[in-house]
């Protein structure tokens, strides 16, 4: 009888143990899985549209899955979507955010799991990253300054309508562009509009009423860029307005004559770099700190 308790005992426990080992497997094949986790900042911006088709795209190509979550311009929403995928167990987390200094609670949450983060197009202001993809913002603005100085002249009145406050790329694209403006141009007026493309319109609108000798806009992105195109042709004024992003919009609106110009990023190639460098973070490979994405002016 005490026999047969024995090898009673020793069955359960193998059963056990094989439970458990099976349990453990589980959880670490979902870990070596390769999800990928990406937090955009708004699917209401054709420019984060393309750049979320290139994550798509690029994760296809190399067998990765990745959950995509829209922040909806909230920073609110995004620090729960971010919460909700680091839950969720993924690899590895990119995050295009909504604002910089807003955004550093969710990378500190995911450093203090272990999930590597990658930041694309706008930085965070705290917590570690192991790589931000972007475009040289600030060389950025630099060259919009420069082609209204070179196009309508030294001491051309021109306005800034500037994008989300708090976002790294509002900060870089202004910084760039008062770098030269504020030598070679007269910035009559700057206002935020969220770079968003109706809130570009209200304050191109009312910036063209109170300031109606404004000879040029830089606008920090395509949208508020075309909202700006409304509001000049609705005053029946011709101006020289500069966009950023080079979205499809902006591109035929520069085609056709409406926008002067744009300096375009390649969104597309922002996402596939954000997967291959997630691949390379997933592989245990070193990846560079800061990723360039080139700029080029657009011009009819």
């Amino acid at each position: 009888m005490k026999k047969l308790l024995l090898l009673l005992a020793m069955a359960i426990m193998v059963i056990g143990l094989v439970a458990g080992c099976g349990k453990s497997a589980d959880n670490g094949g979902d870990k070596k899985s390769g999800t990928i986790g990406f937090s955009v900042s708004t699917l209401n911006n054709p420019f984060f549209v393309t750049m979320k088709e290139g994550v798509e795209a690029q994760a296809k190509a190399l067998g990765l899955k990745v959950k995509i979550v829209d922040a909806q311009n909230d920073p609110a929403k995004q620090a729960n979507d971010i919460s909700d995928l680091l839950e969720s167990g993924v690899s590895v987390l990119i995050i295009n955010p909504v604002d910089s200094a807003a955004i550093s609670t969710s990378v500190e949450a995911a450093n203090a799991k272990n999930i590597p983060v990658i930041t694309v197009d706008r930085s965070a202001d705290k917590g570690k990253v192991v790589a931000h993809i972007a475009s040289d913002n600030v060389k950025g603005g630099e060259m919009a300054a420069q082609l209204i100085v070179d196009k309508v002249g030294k001491g051309a009145k021109v306005a800034e309508i500037e994008g989300i406050p708090g976002a790294s790329a509002t900060r870089e694209r202004g910084q760039g562009f008062h770098n030269v403006a504020d030598k070679d141009l007269t910035v009559v007026a700057k206002q935020s509009a969220d770079f968003d493309r109706t809130k570009g319109l209200n304050v191109a609108t009312n910036i063209l009423q109170a300031n109606p000798d404004v000879q040029a806009i830089f606008a920090h992105n395509d949208e508020m860029a075309l909202g700006a195109i409304q509001a000049a042709k609705s005053a029946g004024k011709t101006i020289f307005i500069v966009g950023f992003d080079g979205t499809a919009d902006a591109d035929k609106a520069v085609k056709d004559g409406t926008l002067a110009a744009t300096i375009a990023q390649q969104p597309d190639q922002m996402g596939k770099i954000a997967i291959d460098t997630a691949q390379k973070v997933i592989k245990g490979e070193a990846v560079e700190a800061k990723i360039p994405v080139d700029l080029k002016v657009v011009t009819k």
